[in-house]
């Protein structure tokens, strides 16, 4: 128990039919609560930050404590950077013991996308570490500041993509985009059924918050394995504070914090449910 390399983890979860929860963090309180909420439900999970988070929360700190967190729990967590844009910030965060990394360059052409990646996946080879992709425009971006549409995957693109880089894990784009669907997406499982006749490789569903817990479940069905979490978590946490802070008597930093770990947790936990596919949805 403790840190391991992300591709572990996909591969218990294609054997089993589910998908491991990938859940943003930005603090020391999402650490906890995330973290809290695996160990209790007994259920491994992947502990993740994208690059774009990072001058809010500093991988120079965010690093060290995510790594630390997982290599003292009591089930196994690999930590990966999120939507890495830069090979130069992939490194530090395998110089940190990152066990995975994506590299996200879906906004160039295929053809810069696959070179791009290739590099990504030369350079995580020796760290032993896994490597993510993403082909296809998923709507949106991670801290909401860009939005270039939503393009779906091409299945054939993601055989020829898989094959020529080596990947260990996919990120597809099938109607799904990143924070708060304005309205609840219409997923097309159609094209992620497709996807998944013609790669072996794990899929990755990102954007996750908003999405129903049966159109997860028939993802999942459809060869997702892994799922991201991020807006529901920062939501959840926020709303909490608030609670805490409007509530009568004396507030401090303590409480607060309670509060927050709190948030993250009953979130993490709520998603894990509905990832493991072993409780029927009510």
């Amino acid at each position: 128990m403790g840190l391991v390399k992300m591709k572990e983890l996909l591969n218990q979860a294609s054997e089993n039919n589910r998908a491991v929860g990938a859940f943003s963090v930005g603090n020391l309180e999402m650490v906890k609560g995330a973290v809290k909420a695996a160990e209790d439900m007994n259920a491994s999970i992947i502990l993740q930050i994208a690059e774009v988070r990072l001058p809010h929360s500093p991988l120079s700190l965010m690093g060290p404590m995510m790594v630390e967190a997982a290599r003292h729990s009591k089930v196994d967590i690999a930590v990966h950077l999120d939507h890495g844009k830069t090979i130069q910030v992939l490194k530090q965060a395998l110089d940190y013991g990152f066990t995975s990394v994506m590299i996200d360059c879906s906004h160039l052409s295929f053809e810069e996308n696959m070179a791009e990646t290739l590099e990504a996946v030369n350079l995580a080879r020796v760290y032993g570490a896994t490597v993510e992709a993403e082909l296809g425009l998923v709507g949106g971006s991670e801290d909401g500041s860009t939005d270039g549409g939503i393009r779906c995957t091409n299945p054939e693109d993601a055989r020829i993509f898989c094959e020529r880089t080596g990947v260990d894990a996919l990120a597809v784009a099938i109607g799904n985009a990143h924070g708060n669907y304005p309205v609840a997406p219409r997923l097309a499982f159609d094209v992620l059924e497709a996807i998944d006749q013609k790669i072996d490789v794990p899929l990755v569903l990102h954007g996750g918050t908003g999405i129903t817990p049966e159109d997860f479940r028939k993802a999942i069905g459809l060869g997702i394995r892994k799922i991201n979490i991020a807006t529901a978590s920062f939501d959840s946490l926020t709303k909490e504070a608030e609670k805490y802070l409007e509530s009568e008597g004396k507030h401090d930093y303590f409480g607060l914090n309670e509060a927050m770990v709190r948030g993250v947790y009953e979130n993490v936990k709520q998603h894990i449910r509905i990832f493991q596919c072993v409780e029927p949805l009510t």
